[in-house]
């Protein structure tokens, strides 16, 4: 790894703290040298942890934001009453990083913004303190309908297309990411791809990342899917049913979807993770297989469940964590995020909660 940049908040906090104690003068080191030097070993220590640990960019390119209404009783051909609701911004991507930094971790999400509501999350997530690099295109950022109906347990989505972006403009975001990226960096390349942008678009960002060194998270579905597996990503995180429509066949038992998972790694990808749901997770890698039953929480709304675990995964690896711990966080974050309301981030504390009640098997 090489060393980067702190963060705005973090270098200027810092700094600002050894200025005040360097102005104190003499008497900063006569009375105060025990908290100077502790102030000095901090700064080393955030200096070094900068330095080891990987940057996680998150790729967005047909966000959303994500309004999410509570409706009891939902009915069709009649007129339906909201009682809760709220806005988030959303996209696979963005949802990553908004639970890497509830994590603890660092992220960049980049992608391509557009009018009102593309100003509206970038706002959030200046609010929320997440670093970002968009570019902003002619047009207006999709708005994304998530309907709750609290009786009967029901969660149903209605998203819009999104705004027309032609290839020079992916191009030029690509530049811009691979101007930053280091090696042993990740990206995170996941959702679904805004109209005018080129089918093969995965292929040639995943192919470019690991050219630059970068470990490439790939999470889409269908002939997105299909072509970014072409250049071998990192890790891939299909659920059961996307994974099912890659083999042309419906995949029911852990052995067979365990048998289409190595499929995948015989074609050089690294990590496959297959999502089930209610039903859990399976773990691969060359020579091991984990399976993780999913655990018995609350619903909230299953909207960005999957992106919760594909941010633990990212997080674990950046962090360096076992193949055990790496199980055990992502599925607590996934069960931890199904409370949550929305798109909203559940919190550390709620994560480490679930932790002792994850377990899993190898097969």
């Amino acid at each position: 790894m090489y060393p980067r940049k702190l963060a705005k908040s973090t270098k200027n906090t810092q700094c600002d703290l050894l200025k005040q104690q360097l102005d104190m003068g003499e008497n900063c080191w006569y009375y105060n040298a025990r908290a100077f030097v502790s102030t000095v070993s901090s700064f080393i220590t955030t200096i070094v942890k900068e330095a080891v640990v990987p940057m996680i960019y998150t790729v967005t390119l047909n966000p959303a934001l994500d309004k999410t209404v509570e409706i009891p009783n939902l009915a069709l051909d009649t007129v339906n009453r909201i009682t809760k609701m709220r806005t988030d911004p959303g996209g696979k991507g963005i949802n990553v990083s908004k639970v890497i930094a509830k994590l603890g971790g660092t992220s960049k999400a980049i992608g391509i913004l557009a009018g009102n509501s593309g100003k509206a999350i970038q706002d959030a997530l200046d609010s929320e303190g997440l670093a970002h690099n968009f570019r902003f295109v002619p047009g207006e950022t999709r708005t994304n309908l998530k309907v709750i109906d609290p009786e009967n347990h029901t969660n149903t989505d209605i998203n819009e297309p999104g705004i027309e972006v032609d290839a020079p403009e992916l191009t030029a975001l690509l530049y811009d990411l691979l101007k930053e990226l280091k090696r042993g960096d990740i990206v995170v390349l996941a959702g679904s791809l805004p109209k005018g942008a080129p089918k093969d678009t995965y292929y040639t960002w995943v192919e470019s990342c690991k050219k630059a060194g970068a470990k490439v998270f790939l999470d889409a579905d269908g002939e997105l899917l299909a072509e970014g597996l072409k250049a071998a990503p990192y890790l891939v995180k299909p659920n059961n049913d996307e994974l099912s429509r890659m083999m042309g066949r419906e995949l029911k038992t852990l052995d067979e979807l365990a048998d289409a998972g190595q499929a995948l790694i015989r074609r050089g990808i690294e990590h496959v993770v297959v999502s089930m749901g209610g039903r859990g997770a399976l773990y691969l890698r060359k020579d091991s297989v984990i399976y993780a039953p999913a655990l018995k929480v609350k619903v909230g709304s299953t909207v960005g469940a999957g992106d919760s675990v594909v941010a633990a995964l990212a997080y674990a690896e950046a962090e360096g964590l076992s193949e055990e711990n790496t199980v055990r966080l992502s599925i607590a974050t996934g069960a931890a995020n199904v409370m949550c309301s929305g798109t909203q981030a559940a919190e550390r504390s709620q994560i480490e909660e679930l932790l002792p009640l994850v377990t899993f098997q190898h097969l």
